[in-house]
C-alpha cells in the first residue's frame, strides 16, 4: 500500500503551498493527506479501479487533489509539485524539524537569505543574520540555534511508526515464499524503540540467492542499494531496509545476537564465558569440548542455535523479551526467576482517550463507539478537546458544547454494545493549571489532562505534578508533549512525578501515536517502580488509528509494565474503581 508514501507528498505540497503564502490550500491538503494514510483501503487499488473519481471518494479528497494523485501513480510525479520544489528548492522536512521553524519561515529565510539546508541555517543563526529579518530578532535566531542539533538528529534515524509498517509489508512479501523458511525482524525494530537506523530483516533459507531475488523484486522498493550471495539492501520510503539470510540451523542464534542491544550482548557473552560457553552468531558453544585433530585447538562443541530459546537455556536463563534487551538489569531478573509478565496487545480493553468530528476527529460518537465494539472492546471512552491553550484552531469545545455532547453520548449509550465513557482532553497550562472549569470536570466520567502549549519552557516537573494532583484529573495525557523527530517536548523528571502520580492516583498516559509515544519506556519503568497507574491510549482521530495501540503496548513492555499496572487492561468495572 502506497497511502503513506501520498500522504507525505500531499503534506510537501501543502508545506510548499504555506510557505509561498498561500491561504486556505495548505489544509485542504492536510487534510486529504490524513484521510489518504488512514483510508484501510490501498490508494492504488482505488486509482486502479476507478481512477480520479474513485480516489476523490476518500473524505475530504477533492477532485483536484485526486487527479493529482492519480497523475503521481501513473507518472511517478506531480507537474505542480515540481514546480514547486523548483520555486522554492529547499530542504523542507529537515528545516521544519527545528522547533519554532514552520513552512512560512522557511519560505522567509529563503527569500531573504537563500538558506535551503539545516548547515545553512546553522551557519546563518552563528553568524548573526537570521535576527536581521523583519519581524525575527534575537531570541528566534538563539532558538534556532538552540534546536538545530535535535533536528540534524532527528534526520538520521526513523520514527518506529514510519518503519514499521514497512518492515511488516516486506515480511508479508517474503513469508511463505518456498525459498523462504524462517522470517523475523531483527535490531532496534525487534526491541520496539521509538527511533530505529535501519529496518533489519532475517531469513532462514537454504538459498541465499534466491532470497535476495525475492527481496530485491519488492514492489515497494525505491531503489537496490546492494545485493549480494546472502546480503541485500534496499530503500523505501527513504527508509534503508537490509537483508541477511542465515541457514535455518542458524537461525535462532543470528536473531538473538542481531536483535541486541549491544549493552544486552556484552553481558550475556560474559555470563557465556563464566560458564565455559561461547555465544555468537552462529551459536552456543562449550569451548572446553571438542579439540580441532588439526589444529590442536578447542573447537566448542555446538549446544544449540537453531530456535532463539537454546541461546537463553544454555545460560540457564528464560527467553528475555526483546522490548527488555537494554542491559538495565533484565539478566539479573531473568537469573532470579523475577522477570515481568510483560502486558501484550490483547490484555487492552478499552481506549480512554479518543477524539470525533465534535473536536478534531474525523468521525461521530456513535461510529467510533462502533468500531470500538467491533475491535472486541468492552468500552470505549470519548475525550473531544476542551478550548484553551495549544488547542489548534477553534477544534476546541466550551464548557457549554461539551455539556451537549454529554447529551449525544448518552444517546450513543442507550444503543451500545459496550459500555460508553464521555470525558474531555483539557489542557494544562503553562503554570499546571488544568484551564476547563472544575464545576464541568466534576461531571465528567474520565478526565484527560495534557500539555498542548509552552511545550519550550525545560523543566517542567512541577507543572505536570499539579496537574496530576488535580482532583478531578484521572489521566495526564502524552506527559512531555514531544513529537518524534519534530520537538522534543518539556522536561520531566519522571521519578518525582511517577510518585506524585502514585499518591494522587493519577494514571500516567502511554500515548500511541507513533509519533508521540509518551511516556516512553524509561518513564513507564520509573511509573511501575513507583507503583503509579499506566493508561495506554491511541488519542485516536479515527477508528484505524486504534490500530495504533500495538505501538502503545510495546512502549509499555519496554517500560517492563504488567497487565496489572494497566488502568485499561481492567474490565469496565475496574475502570469505574479506578475512577472512584
Amino acid at each position: 500500500m502506497r497511502n503513506a508514501e501520498v500522504a507525505g507528498l500531499l503534506e510537501e505540497f501543502a508545506d510548499l503551498l504555506e510557505a509561498q503564502g498561500i491561504e486556505y490550500k495548505p489544509n485542504a491538503y492536510r487534510r486529504a493527506a490524513e484521510n489518504i494514510r488512514d483510508h484501510p483501503r490501498a490508494i492504488e487499488d482505488l486509482a486502479d479501479e476507478g481512477g480520479a473519481d474513485a480516489v476523490a471518494e476518500i473524505d475530504r479528497v477533492g477532485d483536484a487533489i485526486a487527479s493529482k494523485v492519480v497523475e503521481y501513480l501513473d507518472t511517478g510525479e506531480i507537474e505542480e509539485l515540481e514546480e514547486l520544489r523548483d520555486d522554492l528548492p529547499v530542504d523542507m522536512a529537515a528545516l521544519t524539524r527545528v522547533e519554532g521553524v514552520g513552512p512560512k519561515t522557511v519560505g522567509t529565510l529563503y527569500e531573504e537569505l537563500g538558506i535551503t539546508t539545516l548547515d545553512e541555517l546553522e551557519a546563518a543563526a552563528e553568524d548573526g543574520r537570521i535576527q536581521e529579518i523583519k519581524g525575527f530578532g534575537a531570541k528566534t535566531e538563539r532558538n534556532i540555534l538552540d534546536n538545530v542539533e535535535f533536528a540534524k538528529e532527528a534526520g538520521q534515524r526513523q520514527r518506529l511508526g514510519d518503519a514499521r509498517p514497512l518492515a511488516d509489508d516486506v515480511i508479508g512479501h517474503l513469508d511463505h515464499e518456498e525459498a523462504v523458511q524462517r522470517v523475523d525482524v531483527a535490531g532496534s525494530i525487534r526491541r520496539w524503540k521509538d527511533t530505529i537506523g535501519d529496518v533489519d530483516v532475517l531469513v532462514a533459507s537454504e538459498d541465499g540467492a534466491a532470497v535476495v531475488d525475492l527481496f530485491t523484486d519488492w514492489p515497494d522498493a525505491d531503489e537496490v542499494i546492494e545485493a549480494g550471495e546472502q546480503k541485500a539492501s534496499v530503500r523505501a520510503d527513504g527508509v534503508r531496509i537490509d537483508l541477511r539470510v542465515v541457514v535455518p540451523g542458524e537461525f535462532g542464534s543470528a536473531l538473538q545476537y542481531f536483535t541486541g542491544s549491544k549493552d544486552h550482548n556484552v553481558t550475556l557473552r560474559n555470563r557465556a564465558i563464566d560458564r565455559g560457553l561461547k555465544l555468537n552468531e552462529y551459536g552456543v558453544f562449550d569451548v572446553s569440548a571438542v579439540e580441532d585433530p588439526d589444529s590442536g585447538q578447542r573447537v566448542g562443541e555446538r549446544l544449540g542455535g537453531a530456535e532463539e530459546p537454546e541461546m537463553y537455556a544454555a545460560l540457564d536463563l528464560p527467553v528475555i523479551p526483546p522490548e527488555m534487551r537494554e542491559d538495565t538489569g533484565e539478566i539479573d531478573a531473568a537469573a532470579a526467576g523475577e522477570l515481568p509478565e510483560l502486558l501484550s496487545e490483547g490484555d487492552i480493553r478499552g481506549d480512554l482517550h479518543t477524539h470525533t468530528e465534535w473536536s478534531d476527529g474525523a468521525n461521530t460518537v456513535a461510529e467510533m463507539v462502533t468500531a470500538a465494539a467491533d475491535r472486541g472492546y468492552d468500552y470505549h471512552c470519548v475525550t473531544d478537546h476542551a478550548e484553551g491553550p495549544g488547542v489548534f484552531g477553534d477544534t476546541g469545545l466550551s464548557d457549554e458544547e461539551v455539556r451537549e455532547q454529554a447529551e449525544a453520548v448518552a444517546t450513543v449509550r442507550d444503543d451500545a454494545e459496550i459500555e460508553v465513557f464521555h470525558g474531555v482532553e483539557a489542557n494544562i497550562g503553562a503554570d499546571g493549571e488544568v484551564t476547563t472549569s472544575d464545576d464541568l470536570l466534576a461531571d465528567l466520567d474520565i478526565v484527560v489532562a495534557s500539555p498542548h502549549a509552552a511545550l519550550d519552557q525545560g523543566e517542567a516537573t512541577d507543572r505536570l505534578i499539579r496537574a496530576v494532583e488535580h482532583p478531578h484529573v484521572d489521566v495526564l495525557g502524552h506527559p512531555t508533549g514531544r513529537l518524534i523527530n519534530q520537538r522534543p517536548g518539556v522536561e520531566v523528571d519522571f521519578e518525582r512525578l511517577a510518585d506524585a502520580a502514585a499518591t494522587a492516583g493519577t494514571a500516567l498516559e502511554v500515548n500511541s501515536n507513533p509519533a508521540r509515544l509518551d511516556c516512553d519506556g524509561d518513564a513507564v519503568r520509573a511509573a511501575v517502580e513507583a507503583g503509579a497507574p499506566i493508561a495506554v491510549n491511541t488519542d485516536a482521530h479515527s477508528p484505524q488509528e486504534f490500530d495504533n495501540v500495538r505501538y502503545g503496548v510495546h512502549t509499555a513492555r519496554r517500560g517492563w509494565a504488567e497487565t496489572a499496572d494497566v488502568v485499561n487492561a481492567r474490565d469496565a468495572a475496574g475502570v469505574r474503581e479506578f475512577l472512584g
